[in-house]
Formats: C-alpha cells, structure tokens, sequence
C-alpha cells in the first residue's frame, strides 16, 4: 500500500530545507507537531486541483470505497454538504432549485440552503416524534412526493444522531425511477463500507455522499470524504473540486490531510475491516448486557449505543452525568437519550465498564420528556431571504418569523428554519433544548 501525502511531510521535516513559507511556526516545535505542518509548498500537491500526491492519495482511497471519486476534506463533512448541494446547484436548470429532505437535517444542510438560495421541500414522520434527531420516513413517502413535479434531488441524514438507518437501498431506487439524485449525510457512518454486509450509501445507490472520517475512522478531527457513485452524473466528479474550492479555505491542513492519507492506507489493506469485525461483536455483546440490565436502547447502527433514558425513568443529561462519575464521556444527551459511539479503539474493558456504570443504576419508570411532536410548520419566505436579521429572546419571538435557523449544539439539527412561523410549541422545544435567543423578523 502505499501513504504519498504522509512520506513526503516526512522527508520535508527531515531535509534541513529553511522554510521562508507559511506557516509561522517554521518547524519549530511547540505543541509537537509543527515540523510535520507544511502549507502547499512545491511537490505537495493542491486540494482542490489533485494530481500529485493527493490525488494518488485520494484515488487510492476512491478504490477501497468503490467510488467513482472520493474527495479528501479538511474542514468536515459540513463542507462536504455544501459542496454536494453546490453540484445540484450547477447541474439544474431551475433558479431555485428544490431539495426533498426529511427535516432532521444538519446545520450545514441549512446554511448551504442559505449560501446558495436552495428551497427545501421537507417530509415528515407518518408518526409524529419528539425528538428533533429522527425523521423515519417510509420509502412510499418518498415515492409519493417525487410524484409531483419540481423535485431536482432528494437528500437524506442516514445514520441519524441515534443511530437510526434508513432505507437507502430502497430510496435509491425510487430516485433513479425518477432520474432525480440522492445525496445522504453519511457523517456517522463511514465506518459502514467495510462491515461485512456494506451499509454505504454509495453501495446502496446513493449518488453522492459525506463521511466524517473522525467521527468513526482513526482519523483527526476535522476530515471528511465526498464521495461520487460511478452511476452519478459524470458532471458531480467533474466539477467536485472547483465547486468545494467555492466554500473551502485555501490552507488546508496538512496534518489532516496525512491522518486520511494513513487511514486511507489502513482501509486500503484490509486490516481497518478485520478490526471492525471485532468491534462489532464487541458492540453487540454490550448491547445484549444492557437490555438484559432492563435498559431500552433504540437505533440499529452497528457502532453505535443509544439509551433510551426518559423509557428507564431517567432525564438524559441526568444520565449523562451519572457516567461521567463514572468515568465514561457519552456522545450526546438530551431529555430523552443517551448516545455514545464506539470505534475499533474500544476496548473490551472500555464496554465491560459501560455495562458495570449502567449495571449500578436502578431502572425507574418512565418520565414524561414534556416535548411536543415535531410537526410540519409555517414556511412565511424562502430560507435564503429570511436568514440574516436582528435576535431576541425566544419568548419574545413568538408569532414572529425565524431568520437564521436555530440548533440546538450538539446535534446541530434546527429546531426552526429561516423563513418559518415561531409558535408555541417551538419556543417549547427551544427552550428545553436550552435555547433562549434566537433571530427574528
């Protein structure tokens, strides 16, 4: 196998070369790292024009996942989205084109809406939820509103914040029945492509997706892949990078960009794959000893543990807080959850005390989370013209129109969307989500 990006930082930090160029540090050591911290210097390729040691990094990477191109990215999978929804963008013919989307959408979703004057047209659960992260919409649901004209992609968040996994397979189908393109927020999981049975996107006829790669793979924070099916439109490959440099900074970090050249290298080879086999086992065992302690869990991503902690009695946060005396830092949490996401680090020791914290605490009846449903809202103006105007106080904000739309941090899924009626409900659910200020008409 082969890590381009990574032998040659090496041989640089190591060739006496005087750097009279970014970045500032010169090599110096101060926090560890800086001889390995170049700029795009003469042989280091460039981002967002590829065709020296990152594209070889790239396309190497592009064969472990089957794509038909695979973009590193240095600034998350939030630009990754963009980027998607920039090739929509470039592709359609409509001034203002319309993305079918089920509301559980990232923040970056939003703001590339905004950057780029998108309309979205949202589906909602057949059954209501409480809870801003899932969106469990049927493949007929989809079928049904890409029945009706003026649908230029359709774009869905699978795994969700809980693990929940759609039906891509299905949902890919019924968008190549329509000639329309499906694009998924894969961010948590771009661990999926090497399981045994390959849950990607990609390899379920998604034609674009996003992997945040230091969200599941050995990688540091900050990376991320765009990916484009070899069924896509050959245009999305095509124009990828000149459509990514739209948004992105032009100093991309080298020392990410070597954490996905190695990763690249490990997927490559096969032993990230042998791995993650255990990981899962080891995933699936712990899983087995929390129910059987009487904990509900939902969500069926292989990697990841969601507690259902409002069904055992329990306020998330609450919950939360019970592990880290503990000594265990959970993903996420809020009124009704508890999410913690494992990885091929994990150790049997590490889920042996998960299962021992969760074992001492007593299972009470359920409490009531008190949130309203999610429920279709009151769309005043496009998202783009609404975006950027003056903040109040949420209770101030009622019967008024949300400018910049309002997430709650983590999981940066909006509560209300720009261009929408803030009722009751709303001001409800951003209070309990601890948001108090938001920016209105």
């Amino acid at each position: 196998m082969a890590t381009p990006i990574n032998d040659f930082v090496k041989a640089y930090s190591k060739s006496g070369t005087v750097r009279f160029h970014m970045p500032g540090h010169k090599g110096a050591e101060f926090h560890g790292l800086e001889p390995l911290d170049i700029t795009e210097i003469n042989g280091a390729d460039y981002l967002y024009d590829a065709d020296g040691i990152i594209g070889q990094s790239e396309s190497q990477t592009a064969k472990a996942f089957g794509t038909a191109a695979t973009l590193f990215c240095t600034e998350g999978s939030s630009l990754c989205i963009k980027t998607m929804l920039g090739l929509v963008k470039l592709s359609s013919k409509a001034q203002r084109p319309v993305i079918l989307a089920p509301r559980n959408v990232h923040k970056a979703f939003i703001d590339a809406c905004i950057l780029l004057d998108l309309d979205v047209r949202w589906l909602y659960p057949q059954t209501p939820t409480t809870s801003i992260c899932c969106a469990d919409i049927t493949p007929a649901q989809f079928e049904k509103a890409l029945s009706e004209d003026g649908i230029d992609a359709v774009y869905v968040t699978s795994p969700d914040y809980l693990g929940n996994l759609a039906d891509i397979r299905a949902i890919s189908q019924i968008c190549k029945a329509h000639s329309i393109p499906l694009l998924v927020d894969n961010a948590h999981g771009a661990y999926t492509a090497f399981l045994k049975d390959s849950l990607h996107p990609i390899a379920l006829g998604a034609d674009m997706c996003c992997d945040s790669a230091h969200k599941t793979l050995p990688c540091y924070t900050g990376t991320a892949y765009l990916h484009i099916s070899q069924s896509a439109n050959a245009a999305f490959a095509q124009d990828a990078k000149r459509v990514m440099s739209l948004f992105g900074s032009t100093s991309p970090s080298y020392l990410l960009l070597q954490s996905l050249d190695l990763c690249g290298d490990m997927l490559a080879s096969g032993e990230f794959s042998k791995q993650l086999e255990s990981a899962v086992s080891r995933v699936a065992d712990c899983k087995q000893k929390l129910e059987k302690q009487g904990w509900q869990l939902c969500g069926s991503e292989p990697m990841k543990i969601t507690v259902c902690a409002a069904k055992c009695g329990y306020d998330g946060k609450v919950l939360a807080d019970m592990l880290r005396c503990g000594g265990i830092e959970p993903e996420y949490s809020d009124v009704q959850f508890v999410v913690l996401m494992a990885g091929v680090s994990n150790t049997q020791a590490d889920f042996d005390r998960l299962a021992a914290v969760l074992g001492s605490i007593p299972i009470k009846p359920p409490i009531d989370s008190d949130l309203p449903p999610v429920l279709p809202t009151t769309r005043q103006m496009p998202i783009r013209q609404a975006a950027l105007q003056k903040g109040v106080s949420v209770d101030d904000a009622l019967g008024r129109i949300c400018a910049l739309s309002v997430t709650a941090c983590q999981p940066s899924v909006p509560v209300v969307v720009s261009g929408e009626l803030i009722t009751q409900d709303v001001v409800k659910i951003l209070k309990r989500y601890s948001i108090f200020s938001v920016n209105v008409l």
